[in-house]
């Protein structure tokens, strides 16, 4: 399961954590309405529930087709071009082959792109307060750069854009990233993962874990993800500076707790990279 983000930029800590004027017991209490976002949060986890048994088959088919689509049919750059979120009450009813990918290897040029830019889910605003924010939910600063998927498989590394068009194809420490690399696992296994790339120091920084050698993380809870992404991307070496069979450094962003005090480290703590809003994840 890929955790439903959601970012928002120019946080202030005042307009998240208000104080409501008091009530006038002299007047009946209404109850307030559900939240259009939190309607969509919610249809969006029960989605998610009934078709995490096809997660398995997806990622394995995913990092197969990364490879296999062909690139060479791109006579001129195509824009990183924004894409607009769907209401959630709209994607419940989309059939299902919109997930299946079985097919998507034989797809070539715009095509394929449209394909992989449909993987990705995108972050939306967030306009009102969660339940069980500080409960429920993690924060870190976004790093500014390009959103994208990296995949290590048969012995190369390949990152796509929102738009699914290829960003880099390269060596790396990830298992199976490299033809020199000697993966301790199969040498069918692969891993996913959503990063950004952070042109000023040319860096992927991973802010989320989709595979790990084979091992979907769809199902897990996004504190079981954060943990093992700290812990399985250092033991890889893909955290050490470039060299010729790992030429670009992974490295993991710093996640609090959506408390007080982790709200404001994320917002003024200090990280190695052009801050660009805040991403929440459940």
């Amino acid at each position: 399961m890929i955790p439903q983000g959601a970012r928002i930029q120019n946080f202030r800590e005042s307009n998240i954590f208000s104080m409501a004027p008091p009530q006038d017991t002299r007047r009946p209490f209404k109850r307030l309405a559900i939240s259009d976002q939190q309607r969509r949060r919610d249809i969006s986890l029960q989605r998610q529930a009934q078709s995490r048994r096809d997660a398995q088959h997806q990622a394995r088919c995913l990092a197969s087709t990364v490879l296999s689509l062909q690139s060479q049919t791109t006579p001129e750059p195509v824009p990183d071009i924004e894409l607009e979120l769907v209401p959630e009450t709209e994607e419940s009813g989309a059939p299902s082959q919109d997930l299946d990918v079985r097919h998507a290897a034989k797809l070539k040029g715009a095509e394929a792109r449209k394909w992989f830019a449909k993987q990705l889910m995108l972050p939306e605003w967030m306009i009102d307060v969660p339940d069980r924010l500080s409960d429920d939910w993690y924060v870190f600063a976004r790093p500014a750069g390009k959103r994208c998927f990296v995949v290590s498989t048969n012995g190369t590394t390949v990152s796509r854009q929102r738009n699914g068009s290829i960003l880099h194809r390269f060596p790396s420490a990830l298992p199976n990233g490299a033809k020199k690399r000697d993966g301790s696992g199969p040498n069918q296994s692969y891993c996913i993962l959503d990063c950004i790339f952070h042109e000023l120091d040319q860096t992927y920084y991973v802010i989320d874990m989709v595979c790990w050698r084979g091992y979907s993380l769809y199902d897990c809870a996004a504190e079981f993800r954060f943990f093992w992404l700290n812990s399985k991307l250092g033991e890889t070496g893909a955290c050490d500076p470039p060299s010729f069979y790992h030429k670009y450094r992974f490295s993991a962003v710093p996640v609090y707790n959506c408390d007080q005090n982790g709200l404001f480290s994320a917002y003024s703590g200090a990280v190695p990279y052009v801050k660009d809003g805040l991403l929440f994840y459940n």
